[in-house]
């Protein structure tokens, strides 16, 4: 599910991504970027709209002292934050679909963070990943 709306409170934001939201897009977003956003949700990936992004990226609060993550969980919360896949994240590492899900699960738990969106947006914060793209939207699987 994808939200369009022209509704930028942070409440409705908040919202729509714990109803289960993959996307939170502005109204005036392009067709072809809709489009593109609709088909990246289908995989999987959350889309976000960089003012929605922005905004988020303000409010994820950084672990005080997370744990240490792993090396190869450093690597797979990169890709993860890149907006890979499960899937495309074990080719990219040749590791198991599976041992990716336990490496992410892994990951939520270190950083004290509810979902895989909330898990990008730490690494963007800490730098692991640079933010917005060329294509007016935030991409992050």
């Amino acid at each position: 599910m994808i939200a369009v709306t022209s509704v930028v409170e942070d409440a409705m934001v908040y919202s729509a991504l714990r109803a289960g939201a993959l996307g939170y897009l502005l109204k005036d977003t392009r067709g072809d970027e809709l489009c593109r956003a609709i088909k990246a949700a289908a995989d999987g990936q959350v889309q976000l709209s960089p003012q929605i992004a922005a905004r988020l990226i303000k409010e994820v609060k950084v672990p005080d002292s997370p744990e240490k993550l792993t090396e190869r969980e450093i690597d797979v919360l990169r890709l993860l934050a890149k907006g890979l896949s499960n899937k495309e994240i074990a080719s990219s590492l040749s590791i198991t679909e599976k041992t990716v899900k336990t490496h992410v699960s892994n990951i939520l738990s270190k950083l004290n963070v509810p979902s895989r969106t909330q898990a990008a947006l730490y690494a963007v914060r800490v730098g692991l990943v640079t933010g917005l793209g060329d294509n007016n939207s935030f991409s992050y699987a």
